[in-house]
C-alpha cells in the first residue's frame, strides 16, 4: 500500500467509515501501520497520556516535534496528522511557521482546534498548501476557560456555530473535521452538510469515522477512562500481573 494522502482521506466520505487512532511513539505507529489504519494522529493528548500534564495546554512545539519524529520513524503508510499545540496559531505567520515545523518533523498534515477565534491563521495554513484537519466541539485547549468537558451543540447557538465553522472549514479546503463531544444529532447534521469527512469522538455513530486515544482503547491509562470509551483490553492489569510475577521470580532466584 502506498502512502495515504489527505485527498484519499477526504474520499472516504460516503464510501467507507474511517478508523483513526493516536500514536505518540515508534512502536505504536508501527503496530497501527501493520494493521492498515489509514490515518494516525499525533495528538497533543500526549501531554496527559505520556507526559503527565494535567491538560493539553502545557504541550509545546518541541514536545510535538519530538513525538512526530518518533512516529514518522516507523514510516507508516498512514497519513500522519499532528496537532498544533496551545498558543501555536496566535498569528498567521506563526501558524504557518509552526505547521511547517511539524511537516519537517515528519507529519503529512496538521490539525488545529476551533475556527472563528483564528480564521486568518487557519486560512493562512491552507493557503500555504498544507493539508489541514479541523477540530470542533469540545476543545481541550480551552479547558481552562471552559472549566469542564461537556457535550456541545445542545444549545441552538452552539449548534449554529458548529455548522457555521464546519462549513467554513469545508469551503476553505480542510480534508477532515474532528467532532469532539458534539451532540450526536448535531454531529449527524454536520456530517450531512459538508464534503469533508467528519471524525467523531464521543459524538455518536453518524460521523464518517471515529477516533480514539490508543491508550483508552486498550486500557493503557487506568487512572482515567472517558465515559464514551469502551476499552477492548486491560493492558494496565496485564502489565501489573507480569511485573508482579517477574518480581516474585527475581526474589526467589528464578529469574
Amino acid at each position: 500500500m502506498g502512502k495515504v494522502s489527505a485527498a484519499e482521506i477526504r474520499a472516504f466520505k460516503g464510501r467507507e467509515r474511517l478508523p483513526v487512532l493516536t500514536a505518540y511513539d515508534y512502536p505504536m505507529a508501527r503496530l497501527l501501520n501493520e494493521l492498515g489504519l489509514p490515518m494516525i494522529l499525533v495528538g497533543d493528548s500526549l501531554g496527559m497520556v505520556v507526559l503527565g500534564y494535567p491538560d493539553t495546554t502545557h504541550v509545546g512545539m518541541a514536545d510535538m516535534e519530538h513525538h512526530v519524529r518518533a512516529v514518522a520513524r516507523a514510516e507508516p503508510a498512514a497519513l500522519i496528522v499532528a496537532d498544533l499545540p496551545y498558543g501555536s496559531c496566535e498569528t498567521e505567520m506563526l501558524a504557518v511557521q509552526n505547521s511547517r515545523r511539524l511537516l519537517a518533523a515528519g507529519a503529512d498534515a496538521v490539525k488545529a482546534e476551533g475556527v472563528l477565534d483564528h480564521e486568518a491563521s487557519v486560512q493562512a495554513i491552507l493557503a500555504a498548501g498544507i493539508p489541514f484537519m479541523g477540530h470542533l466541539g469540545m476543545l481541550p485547549q480551552s479547558i481552562r476557560k471552559e472549566g469542564a468537558y461537556r457535550i456541545k451543540g445542545k444549545k441552538s447557538s452552539e449548534r449554529e456555530r458548529l455548522l457555521q465553522e464546519a462549513e467554513l472549514l469545508d469551503r476553505w479546503g480542510a480534508f477532515a473535521v474532528v467532532l469532539e463531544l458534539v451532540d450526536p444529532a448535531v454531529a449527524g447534521a454536520v456530517t450531512e452538510r459538508i464534503d469533508a469527512v467528519t471524525i467523531g469522538i464521543g459524538s455518536g455513530t453518524d460521523c464518517d469515522g471515529q477516533i480514539l486515544v490508543s491508550h483508552d482503547l486498550v486500557g493503557g491509562f487506568p487512572w482515567f477512562t472517558p465515559r464514551f470509551v469502551r476499552p477492548r483490553l486491560d493492558v494496565a492489569a496485564q502489565i501489573r500481573r507480569a511485573v508482579e510475577a517477574w518480581r516474585r521470580d527475581v526474589r526467589a532466584g528464578k529469574s
